[in-house]
């Protein structure tokens, strides 16, 4: 068994919603149990078939504790079905793929359900100290999303800006102006705008059924919420930086950066052999993967190393990518790490074509634990509307890391 027997079949998402928006009230386990379960349904999926559920969580909590069992246990694969969190921040809905795949090349698995979920909606607030008792006047109260921004550089690289001090630290070092950062917002709307206008997402969206409250009913949600595609450079322009009180050459806005947002994505990972016998729909294959470490500070130029390390594996190049998925943490990330590959010869100006073809973070939204796995489901189709060959997935890491994976169309 090699990594050439192991085929990524039916990649589904749920729609993407905004922060305190549609999904608000939806947990992480439902949200993912509801793509478990469509994934199941599409696919004759019962008890016994699914030797493992991996997914990428980057704000687990106490209510779903390995949340890849809890997905399994609520979508009704029964109670012989293992499953685990994986946590590589922004890349853990990929790395849960990467990790399936390895488990089915090595015989450890014939068929794992991979992919990642997170709903930022409902990250908690939490307290230290409080087993050993409080003194004085109180506790403190952090925000688990604000905290681990600040803290994934550890003790030695602190950030106590989060990733927005990272995204202006790369903007200054590679010189990346505001207007090329809105410019670069402004095509991602519109990219994901003409996406969603040419229906080119119903084939990987699930729906989502929302419950109804007092000033709304029910409903089921098949689009993203995130995208605002009537757009304008002037409304970017409007935006104040959000950094702009401790650095006034701050550039770094709501709208030339990736939101924080709630949703799922899955996909089915097996040998062909199972997959022909089962007829399950294979759409990729993968050709290698690497994940680098860059300093935290500049989190945000991750993907350049991790890429160089991923296509030197393939012996592939960047020029042999019909597709390239470089998700959009921030627009000075994005931008920056374009220019690396452009001064070096490895992409050129009109290459950007190939990039991000149907927008991303910034216009569909970063559910970070679930991000990876949403862009493999949009790039599997979209290579396959094209009949392309291979495609790209990339992203940077919070902490100084980056991850990139090569992935080749099965026809």
């Amino acid at each position: 068994m090699s990594l050439d027997d192991v085929v990524i079949c039916s990649p589904l998402r749920t729609p993407v919603g905004r922060f305190g928006g549609v999904f608000a009230g939806l947990t992480a386990a439902s949200l993912a149990a509801t793509v478990l379960r469509e994934l199941a349904a599409r696919n004759g999926l019962g008890e016994g078939d699914v030797d493992d559920v991996v997914l990428g969580q980057c704000y687990p909590n106490g209510e779903a504790p390995a949340i890849g069992r809890i997905a399994a246990l609520d979508a009704g694969l029964g109670t012989g079905v293992p499953g685990l969190q994986v946590d590589r921040r922004c890349g853990s809905g990929l790395q849960a793929v990467l990790y399936a795949c390895m488990q089915v090349a090595t015989g450890a698995a014939a068929t794992v359900v991979a992919g990642g979920v997170e709903s930022m909606s409902q990250v908690e607030h939490y307290a230290l100290g409080l087993r050993t008792g409080v003194r004085g006047d109180g506790t403190m109260l952090h925000d688990r999303l604000a905290r681990a921004r600040e803290t994934a550089g550890g003790l030695h690289h602190p950030v106590p800006g989060g990733m927005l001090e990272t995204a202006e630290n790369v903007r200054r070092d590679h010189d990346v102006d505001r207007l090329s950062q809105d410019a670069w917002a402004l095509r991602s709307q519109q990219r994901a705008g003409a996406a969603v206008a040419e229906g080119r997402f119903a084939d990987e969206v699930v729906g989502v059924e929302v419950p109804g409250t007092r000033k709304a009913p029910a409903r089921t949600v098949t689009e993203d919420e995130h995208p605002r595609p009537g757009t304008t450079m002037e409304d970017l322009a409007a935006l104040r930086p959000v950094m702009a009180r401790v650095d006034p050459a701050a550039t770094v806005t709501a709208g030339n950066a990736s939101g924080q947002n709630d949703g799922a994505a899955m996909c089915l990972v097996t040998t062909r052999a199972e997959a022909d016998r089962r007829g399950w729909d294979p759409f990729l294959t993968l050709r290698g993967w690497a994940v680098a470490g860059v300093a935290p500070e500049t989190m945000g130029i991750g993907p350049v190393p991790a890429v160089a390390a991923a296509l030197a594996r393939t012996g592939l190049t960047l020029a042999d990518m019909d597709l390239v998925e470089l998700n959009e943490a921030f627009a000075s990330q994005v931008l920056a790490c374009l220019a690396a590959w452009e001064s070096s010869g490895q992409l050129t100006d009109a290459d950007r074509e190939r990039v991000n073809v149907n927008g991303s973070g910034i216009s569909l939204g970063h559910p970070v634990g679930a991000t990876g796995a949403r862009i493999l489901a949009t790039m599997a189709h979209e290579l396959r509307r094209r009949e392309g060959r291979y495609a790209l997935e990339t992203m940077c890491i919070g902490g100084g890391q980056g991850l990139a994976a090569v992935f080749e169309r099965v026809s």
